[in-house]
């Protein structure tokens, strides 16, 4: 058994079918190009020919035609992204809300243009190696469990500094976590009501502190976040072994 499945439910029995509730995804794009030493910001550097953030959509909507994707960009990002949508003849539709101040705030921005109730997928613009099962998953378990969040186990020994010792910790007790993680849609809004803290490191954090749960299911190892120049280079080898 892979290391994956460690402490991961293997079979989830979906209380209610997915295919009756409304499905959402609020990809979150409002990174720079800092750590990748460009002026461009990373959403919209190319990858296989076309920006990240458009093979990010393009993984949401090969997994459903019909679900609903909104676009949290920075204001100032808005008009090169036009640009961008009408050079690449990019016709997959989608909304765009303006960002925040902070992922917390622009993720907010994100949930707010949902208008009723269902299941929302919160994702990384520059993730866009999620396979179409990763997603499939994440619903499935948010469906019967109100959150679901795809995790990877480490494949390296793991050891946590204390003072001016290290002491070894097993790995089967470490998760890393990746997006997107899926919510039932009144759940995570009502967890976003809340004001911001800065120990929240991603959805689960803010939906923990609002007294939730947190579910968690297989990621895929491919699913990284493109933040470093190296990382670009690897995601054009691994794009040819995704679905």
């Amino acid at each position: 058994m892979r290391e994956e499945q460690d402490r991961i439910p293997a079979n989830i029995v979906v209380k209610e079918d997915i295919t009756c509730l409304d499905q959402y995804v609020v990809i979150v794009a409002g990174g720079s190009g800092k750590r990748m030493r460009s002026d461009i910001p990373k959403q919209f550097l190319m990858l296989a020919g076309k920006p990240v953030l458009m093979h990010t959509i393009i993984r949401f909507s090969t997994y459903c035609s019909s679900i609903k994707i909104i676009v949290v960009l920075p204001s100032d990002q808005m008009e090169h992204w036009n640009d961008l949508l009408r050079e690449y003849s990019f016709r997959v539709p989608h909304t765009v809300t303006e960002g925040g101040p902070s992922r917390f705030h622009s993720v907010r921005n994100g949930l707010n243009m949902i208008p009723g109730s269902g299941l929302v997928a919160i994702h990384d613009g520059v993730r866009p190696l999620v396979t179409t099962a990763t997603i499939k998953r994440c619903f499935e378990a948010a469906s019967s469990f109100g959150s679901a969040i795809p995790v990877t186990s480490p494949s390296d020994s793991i050891r946590i500094i204390t003072g001016m010792e290290s002491v070894t910790v097993d790995r089967k007790h470490i998760k890393q976590v990746q997006t997107p993680q899926v919510f039932r849609t009144a759940l995570i809004k009502k967890a976003y009501l809340q004001e911001f803290l800065p120990d929240f490191t991603d959805d689960a954090t803010v939906f923990e502190k609002s007294g939730e749960k947190i579910a968690l299911v297989e990621g895929n190892r491919e699913n990284i976040k493109i933040t470093n120049p190296e990382d670009l280079t690897l995601a054009e080898t691994l794009l040819a072994f995704i679905s």
